[in-house]
């Protein structure tokens, strides 16, 4: 008997069977947030710790100041990430993961360390077409 198969097949059969495929369903816009381009990197660079706004934009390469303040609203809203406003002398926020947040992040590391491992792979299925 193996209990994580058995998990799967049950998570599966619901996936099959539940409203993920349902357009109306809220999970899509869930899945669009935290599999987005930026919403996988601000959950990756925020599995490393606690950064400021600044620190995330330097650190995610390419991403603008609206597309990050948007991810990561779209994030705290969907429960994976705290904002913490600091009222000081100059003001700053930090973000962090929550439980929740470390949760789903590990789940889109292995996804991540996937793509990254078979990089090769991908590039070379694509240089074949």
């Amino acid at each position: 008997m193996n209990p994580p198969n058995n998990r799967q097949n049950t998570l599966t059969e619901r996936l099959e069977k539940g409203d993920l495929f349902a357009q109306p369903c809220p999970s899509r816009g869930i899945l669009k947030h935290v599999c987005s381009q930026w919403g996988v990197l601000c959950l990756m660079s925020l599995r490393q710790g606690t950064h400021r706004f600044s620190e995330l934009r330097r650190k995610i390469g390419g991403v603008s100041e609206k597309m990050l303040a948007q991810s990561l609203q779209t994030l705290a809203e969907d429960g994976f990430v705290l904002r913490v406003s600091h009222p000081v002398v100059p003001p700053f926020v930090e973000y962090s993961l929550t439980p929740m947040g470390e949760e789903v992040a590990e789940h889109v590391a292995t996804l991540t360390d996937w793509i990254e491992v078979n990089l090769p792979r991908v590039l070379n299925a694509r240089d074949r077409l």
